[in-house]
């Protein structure tokens, strides 16, 4: 039987030199790198945490609340402006310096997802009309979705339809009341009863609450008098939607509006571009866009109808008397929209006492 055995070394073979330890500097730097990208990673891909700071979903969401949105859910979009400092967005922590190049801008592509926008979802998003951002860069918002691609929606007496149907109210919703009083109401009534929003006027309190606390606070011996501030039909208000003095609309009565969806082909004239004239010139991504008096023009080329490319989506916060919504500046685009919340994971009373700033009762809530 033959073997094979390794020759001896050489008297003058070179021994292998150990590899060289990293110093502890070096490991720190190479453990922040891992961390970063791993974080970048999972905010981009799975999910991201933010924090709310405007009382337009009070009554579901509060303010200080802090929610974790899946990117899953509706699909991950893919980066549209790469030249980003990770896990910063808009601006650099602390400065005015932006934290992006907008040199390179991608197209849009969104990974398959778990479902669909729905209605009656609370919904993240960019803010669509901060012209001044890249799409993937504008402000993150949260509301209601109550209207999907081709809905016709409409506001009648304050109460939503989609398609003539009237859209279950979300428990927690909440309009405006003013509150009249001569003697005051004792701030720990208003904690009592959960109202976050009460301020101060002449003779009383505007306050935003549900219609049942409303009551609750109608019964008070202190109060003379409790009035819904819903705005009348005959009300004009001018910052609604289009906003362009063609409509006679307010936040408690409007519409019926139909919502563009992908595919859809509308006549063009003075109506329909009063109504959707500035969609197909800021989210269509269209060239020399021109539109006026009925016409609208495409790189010089007047059209008589157009199909849209995209589909939007009609966003409403709960605090239906206290939120800027699309009442008041239209359809959210589908390259927009960002992810679908789950949960409260951590919530914050900025107004309560040193042991009264965590909301316990609303950590791990679920959102719906």
């Amino acid at each position: 039987m033959s073997t094979v055995q390794q020759p001896p070394p050489k008297a003058n073979q070179a021994k292998p030199n150990p590899t060289p330890r990293r110093s502890a500097f070096r490991e720190w730097i190479d453990s922040i790198v891992f961390a970063v990208v791993a974080a970048t990673l999972i905010r981009w891909l799975f999910l991201e945490a933010f924090v709310v700071p405007t009382p337009s979903m009070e009554g579901s969401i509060l303010v200080g609340d802090y929610i974790m949105v899946s990117k899953l859910h509706y699909g991950t979009r893919l980066p549209r402006t790469p030249l980003q400092l990770p896990l910063m967005h808009q601006k650099i922590w602390g400065t005015e310096i932006p934290s992006y190049l907008d040199w390179l801008q991608l197209p849009y592509y969104r990974l398959p997802g778990f479902s669909e926008v729905r209605r009656g979802d609370v919904v993240v998003f960019n803010y669509p009309r901060e012209f001044q951002y890249p799409t993937d860069v504008k402000t993150f918002w949260v509301k209601r979705c109550v209207g999907l691609p081709g809905d016709s929606i409409e506001v009648r007496n304050s109460q939503l339809y989609a398609n003539g149907t009237a859209m279950p109210n979300p428990e927690g919703m909440q309009f405006s009341y003013l509150v009249g009083t001569q003697r005051g109401i004792n701030e720990r009534t208003f904690r009592k009863l959960k109202i976050e929003e009460h301020t101060p006027i002449q003779g009383g309190y505007l306050v935003m609450t549900t219609p049942e606390k409303a009551q609750s606070l109608q019964s008070l011996p202190t109060v003379d008098t409790l009035i819904w501030g819903q705005h009348p039909q005959p009300q004009i208000e001018r910052d609604i939607y289009p906003g362009n003095n063609q409509s006679e609309w307010n936040r408690d009565f409007f519409g019926p509006l139909w919502i563009p969806k992908r595919g859809a082909t509308i006549p063009l004239n003075e109506a329909t571009l009063a109504l959707y004239g500035p969609v197909i010139s800021q989210y269509e991504s269209n060239k020399e866009v021109e539109f006026g008096e009925g016409v609208l023009t495409i790189e010089g080329k007047k059209l008589t109808s157009y199909t849209f490319r995209q589909d939007y989506y009609f966003m409403v916060g709960d605090n239906r008397h206290n939120s800027e919504d699309s009442r008041f500046w239209g359809f959210v685009p589908e390259d927009h929209v960002v992810g679908k919340p789950l949960l409260i994971w951590l919530s914050l009373d900025s107004k309560a006492d040193l042991f009264d700033k965590v909301r316990w009762n609303r950590l791990f809530q679920l959102i719906h």
